[in-house]
């Protein structure tokens, strides 16, 4: 008898608590919350400054550099940021008042992914911090989905002001500003 007795109090337990680790969310992690997902793609670091020979800045210009690379700046596996190459003198990324909303705080790089809680190019926000794309990459943005898309903020070398929101589904990046939180 006392083995049915303990063998139906483990069941018991057991039907109890499978929906409670169910519960987990489909991200691996709350939203606006920092992942700590194995995301494969992520880059190591951000981009290097742009020290000499600066590429051009040209309209309508393209990044598909190769086969299949999307026509937006994006990042190799080995790490090379396409697209980021225009250097400080880059109008399109001048801020009067770098960082007037002060500095994002809430952790940068590969070990930070960020899971998007809605907005849109012009406000968007994650954790309690919010940002806004550059008007310039407004289309390097039109595939990001706003309140799902997992990102990584790195610091942008060459342009005060300016963070580097990275799309961990896409591969892409676009230049965004911090507006507090």
């Amino acid at each position: 008898m006392k083995i049915r007795t303990i063998l139906g109090l483990l069941a018991g337990i057991l039907l109890v608590s499978v929906p409670a680790f169910s519960q987990e969310h489909p991200q691996g992690h709350p939203e606006g919350h920092p992942a700590a997902a194995p995301h494969q793609n992520i880059p190591r670091h951000g981009p290097p400054p742009v020290r000499e020979n600066p590429h051009p800045v040209q309209e309508n210009r393209t990044y598909n550099d190769k086969e299949g690379h999307p026509n937006a700046p994006h990042v190799h596996a080995n790490g090379q940021w396409v697209g980021h190459d225009t250097g400080k003198d880059d109008a399109h990324y001048h801020v009067d008042h770098p960082f007037e909303h002060g500095r994002f705080t809430g952790g940068i790089g590969r070990g930070h992914v960020w899971h998007l809680g809605g907005g849109n190019r012009e406000r968007f926000g994650f954790g309690g911090f919010f940002f806004s794309v550059a008007p310039y990459d407004y289309g390097f943005t039109d595939g990001w989905l706003w309140d799902s898309d997992d990102i990584v903020i790195y610091d942008d070398p060459d342009h005060d002001g300016w963070y580097l929101a990275y799309n961990v589904r896409l591969g892409t990046y676009a230049h965004v500003q911090y507006l507090g939180s």
